[in-house]
């Protein structure tokens, strides 16, 4: 071990301390970005960056895990990359496919698929499905495999599915204009039951949220970091950490 590693350590040490345990989030929320520009920067295919970003998730699961995080939610394909050409879009749902079979081997957290799960090809369907269903009964954090998403898709299907739902129950329009809130609505997502996100990390140094959990992340605290996903380390998870336990949260007061 060189003193580099050595250093590292310590700094490792000295990030946990500062973090106490109850200022913690129960949900974190990832926008995996920079894939392709890191493969870029090493000179090798989009494919490449994809599988470097997919072989870090493993990794951040742990990480989070250590940490006590309940709630994960990857985000790993958007409805706009939906539209990439043909042959990239075919390789990046297979590094998926890949990505979450490696998930439910590890036999340690539970898979939730969410997004427009319709707009999926059978195979990439089939399989999410398949994820959430072998690994309902793991007694680990729940993780949420967010392909095919869009947040202002999430929306519009939450609304869809409560008016179906009262169509079905015969609830006139006169009738659901009474009783639709923010809590109607937020039972249809995708994230139904669930915390909203207490954190949100994007990589690669872009400060915008593209509609990553739309409606959930409106308290949201939000940490940007500058590394490429596949770049990502154990120090930079301990620093966004921190930074949410430092932040005052106020819930938009």
């Amino acid at each position: 071990m060189g003193l580099s590693d050595v250093l590292y350590g310590v700094y490792e040490r000295r990030l946990m301390a500062q973090i106490p345990p109850e200022r913690r989030p129960r949900h974190v929320g990832v926008i995996l970005d920079g894939n392709r520009r890191w493969a870029e920067a090493q000179g090798s295919s989009s494919s490449a960056g994809h599988r470097a970003g997919a072989a870090k998730i493993v990794d951040f699961l742990g990480w989070c895990d250590e940490a006590g995080v309940e709630v994960v939610t990857l985000w790993l394909l958007s409805t706009d990359n939906l539209n990439r050409p043909e042959p990239e879009l075919t390789a990046l749902l297979g590094i998926i496919e890949d990505t979450v079979s490696d998930l439910v081997g590890q036999g340690k957290w539970r898979l939730h698929p969410v997004g427009a799960l319709d707009l999926l090809p059978e195979q990439t369907r089939a399989l999410l499905k398949e994820a959430e269903l072998a690994t309902a009964g793991i007694d680990g954090s729940l993780v949420n495999v967010a392909v095919g998403y869009g947040g202002r898709r999430e929306v519009v299907d939450a609304v869809k599915a409560l008016l179906n739902e009262h169509a079905t129950a015969g609830t006139t329009l006169d009738e659901l204009a009474q009783l639709v809130d923010v809590d109607h609505i937020a039972q249809h997502l995708y994230t139904s039951g669930q915390p909203d996100p207490d954190l949100v990390i994007r990589t690669s140094g872009e400060q915008r949220l593209s509609g990553f959990l739309l409606w959930q992340s409106a308290h949201s605290e939000f940490y940007f970091c500058e590394a490429y996903w596949p770049d990502f380390r154990h120090v930079d998870f301990l620093r966004a950490m921190r930074a949410f336990a430092d932040r005052n949260r106020r819930y938009g007061t």
